[in-house]
């Protein structure tokens, strides 16, 4: 019975493991979506909707692995010569998802600055857009105001 629920956490590590490998793919594509000066702002809602259902797969995957680890961390405590091999295999998962995570979080830091820098980059050119159609209206409205000047009559006589 305890083997099989070794098997299930070792597959479960595995899951996570492939999920966060995934998550760094969306984040290299992000960073390119970020550097991009013609970025459709559906595609990078995109990418955020996609890693978002990556990262709800995570969260998934940590809680039932947390809550099987509870059922038998007994178990293993008084056992663990007799599973040593999954034991080490779920300690090398361990290490390879930690590293993942490091490099995740490296990421999503690299990410969030770029994005607000194009965020802000956005700003500064709708404010643009904004100044100049300002002053079109502007200059179309003192044009409007000079011809009406202009085909005015003017009658001397009484």
């Amino acid at each position: 019975m305890e083997a099989d629920y070794m098997n299930i956490m070792i597959e479960s590590l595995e899951k996570k493991r492939d999920v966060l490998g995934r998550i760094i793919e969306m984040n290299r594509q992000q960073k390119l979506l970020l550097s991009d000066p013609n970025l459709l702002p559906e595609d990078f809602e995109k990418n955020i909707d996609n890693k978002s259902s990556l990262v709800d797969q995570l969260n998934l995957l940590d809680s039932g692995f947390e809550k099987l680890f509870e059922r038998v961390r007994e178990v293993l405590n008084e056992n663990r010569e007799k599973y040593a091999d999954e034991i080490r295999k779920m300690q090398s998962l361990i290490k390879e998802i930690t590293e993942q995570t490091n490099t995740v979080q490296t990421q999503e830091i690299r990410n969030r600055e770029d994005a607000a820098r194009k965020f802000a980059e956005v700003r500064e050119q709708v404010k643009g857009v904004r100044n100049s159609q300002k002053v079109v209206h502007q200059y179309y409205q003192n044009m409007m105001g000079q011809k009406s000047f202009s085909s005015q009559v003017i009658d001397n006589k009484k």
